[in-house]
Parts: C-alpha cells; sequence; structure tokens
C-alpha cells in the first residue's frame, strides 16, 4: 500500500497564505481530529510556548478526500531562496493548444486576483506563479 502524504508550508502569516491556498486549491479548514472541537482545544494537549497560538498554523483538506493535506505553520526565519518542492496546480482543459492556454490564463488570473503573482509563462504550456509569501508553484493543464 502507498504512503499518504501531507504537504507542509512554512509561512510568516499561516492565516494570509490559507485563504490563498484554500482559493487556489479548493480546500476548506480541516475539522480538529476527534474528540476535540476546535484546533486550540487540539493544540493545548501539546506543551507548546505560550505565545505558540491557533493562528499561527493553519490545516486543509481537499473536501473530496481525494488531495493531500496541507499545513501552514508560522516560523520566524524568512524564505530565502526557490522551493525545491513546488505545487502543480493543474486545470481541466480539452481542445486545442489555444483552448487550453486559455483555461491555464485564466486560471493564473483568478489566482492573481487571489493574490498570486505570475512570475512566469513557459511557452504556452505552464505558468509559473508565486502566492502572497513568494512559494512558487505552477499553473497547468490536466
Amino acid at each position: 500500500m502507498a504512503a499518504s502524504i501531507d504537504l507542509t508550508l512554512d509561512s510568516a502569516d499561516a492565516q494570509v497564505l490559507a485563504a490563498f491556498w484554500k482559493t487556489a486549491l479548493g480546500y476548506i479548514d480541516e475539522p480538529p481530529p476527534a474528540p476535540f472541537t476546535t484546533r486550540a482545544e487540539w493544540l493545548a494537549q501539546f506543551d507548546l510556548p505560550e505565545d505558540d497560538l491557533p493562528e499561527h498554523g493553519a490545516w486543509l483538506c481537499d473536501p473530496d478526500g481525494v488531495g493531500p493535506r496541507l499545513s501552514i505553520l508560522n516560523v520566524p526565519e524568512p524564505k530565502t531562496a526557490k522551493n525545491r518542492l513546488h505545487i502543480d496546480i493543474r486545470v481541466p482543459v480539452h481542445g486545442d493548444p489555444d483552448e487550453r492556454w486559455a483555461r491555464i490564463t485564466a486560471e493564473a488570473h483568478r489566482l492573481v486576483e487571489a493574490g498570486g503573482t505570475v512570475l512566469e509563462e513557459v511557452d504556452r504550456h505552464h505558468v509559473v506563479m508565486a502566492d502572497p509569501e513568494g512559494n512558487e508553484f505552477c499553473v497547468a493543464a490536466a
């Protein structure tokens, strides 16, 4: 059996990144594990520093349970280099190359409106983007 994975993003502001990635991926806030009713309740069981607050993290999931969970955690150090691992957002497309490229660029435009930045358009194949904290990702055809 294959292992399941979660993806974790370091951040300066977990709530800002969570809002962006919920828009980008169609994800929702993941409920806390049972028997806890809130994330604050769940976090209280750990011996965390007093200033480590629930809003310093965000936990997202695919509402259909297909995609990996996404954890976003505040860290003190800033992003300093290109990601070694990045997310590819695959948009459903069909039709000729012009129609595919139109869908890709429409999705990139939607993500710019949500706070992302276009870094590069590559050969009418994919768009390299950055989230609000500079984490690179690509938008391409499924």
